[in-house]
């Protein structure tokens, strides 16, 4: 591994520098480099860092902390993804409290076309895992890479499923690569490394403490195109992820239940309060994500054949710039479509409803957009 992996991975073992303040150390030193060779001086006038943080970064342990990790992470075989980096996630880089780095293991890919996030409650009923195979059998010929928690219940099931469909599938840990948690489930993380894999912020060592669960499911929602809630109870780790999804704008469903089930209360919840659709069948699933659409070989070759609008005159360059980059793609999910031009997500809104107003855009189900093509 690099000089710039060592300090990039220093930056988040450092007290009190948390993924938005590395995000502002990058932006006004250039590189994680940089920010441990500036001096105390320039570091203390950076917004949100003060006297103590800065003093805490120039500190020689961090770095020789952070050696000994890497150490680790390269004798497990694993990877080290900055958020500057291309392999990182690229549905996590348009989100503000994304990790600034994640540790992976495994040979399959973080930036699969589709994904999906399926989640629940660790005691799952046979009703939950069969809602579970229902699903990841569905959307098998779409070839989507299947994400969970790794936990009991309906994280496993998912897991478990995907892996005899032949579909990637990818566990979110809420501790260090080399400490599985459960550990009953060694097996079949071990077995997940071959299509797809495990993921973590937290280096190795780093025990599954309650409070790494919350910002483990920001992980899952952040990854997952939709995220399906199974089966819930009132409160749980369930019911956070899919208020993550909806706050990062994926789609949410939830799976209805008995009214007397008490792992049925949560989905029945999200659904009351409008925060899930109701899921009924996969072709939910695959409709609000465009999916039949896409894989649609007739509608391709007529998509193909036809032009494009011309642009008039008094495009912006910012208009002209969205409109390109979906004329190069099918499709494309907001939250890519506003790391790929770098306009801020509210103006892109404001300026998608502008171009669909006259007709240059389309809006798609799971928050993609698309040219129109005449």
């Amino acid at each position: 591994m690099s000089t710039d992996t060592h300090h990039q991975i220093a930056l988040t073992l450092v007290p009190g520098v948390g993924s938005i303040l590395i995000r502002q150390l990058i932006s006004y030193c250039g590189s994680a480099n940089d920010v441990f060779r500036s001096p105390l001086s320039r570091l203390i006038k950076i917004p949100g860092i003060g006297e103590v943080t800065a003093r805490a970064i120039l500190k020689p342990n961090v770095l020789t902390e952070a050696e000994v990790v890497m150490k680790r992470v390269e004798k497990m075989g694993a990877s080290v993804l900055f958020y500057t980096d291309k392999a990182y996630p690229s549905r996590l880089k348009s989100l503000y409290d994304a990790p600034a780095l994640l540790y992976f293991q495994g040979s399959g890919g973080l930036n699969a076309p589709r994904t999906i996030g399926l989640v629940g409650t660790r005691q799952a009923t046979d009703y939950g895992r069969r809602i579970t195979s229902e699903i990841i059998e569905a959307i098998t010929p779409y070839g989507a890479n299947v994400i969970s928690g790794l936990a009991y219940g309906i994280d496993i099931a998912a897991h478990r499923t995907s892996l005899a469909n032949g579909l990637p599938t990818v566990g979110v840990m809420a501790s260090g690569l080399d400490i599985i948690y459960p550990n009953v489930h060694q097996k079949t993380a071990q077995e997940m490394l071959v299509l797809g894999g495990l993921l973590t912020e937290s280096p190795p060592g780093t025990k599954p403490d309650a409070h790494l669960f919350p910002a483990r499911n920001r992980i899952i929602a952040g990854l997952s195109d939709a995220v399906v809630v199974v089966e819930a109870a009132a409160k749980g780790g369930a019911l956070i992820t899919a208020e993550y999804a909806n706050n990062y704008h994926r789609e949410v469903f939830a799976v209805p239940g008995q009214l007397n089930q008490a792992f049925s209360a949560g989905c029945n919840k999200l659904i009351r309060e409008n925060k899930a659709q109701i899921y009924t069948s996969p072709k939910d699933i695959i409709e609000a994500l465009n999916w039949d659409l896409s894989d649609n070989p007739v509608n391709k070759k007529q998509t193909s054949s036809k032009a494009p609008f011309v642009l008039p005159n008094d495009i912006t360059d910012e208009e002209s710039q969205i409109v390109a980059l979906l004329r190069q793609a099918a499709d494309l999910h907001i939250d890519e479509l506003s790391w790929q031009s770098q306009i801020p997500m509210g103006r892109l809104a404001s300026l998608l409803l502008n171009l669909e107003f006259r007709g240059f855009v389309r809006s798609l189900p799971g928050k993609k957009y698309a040219v129109v093509y005449v």
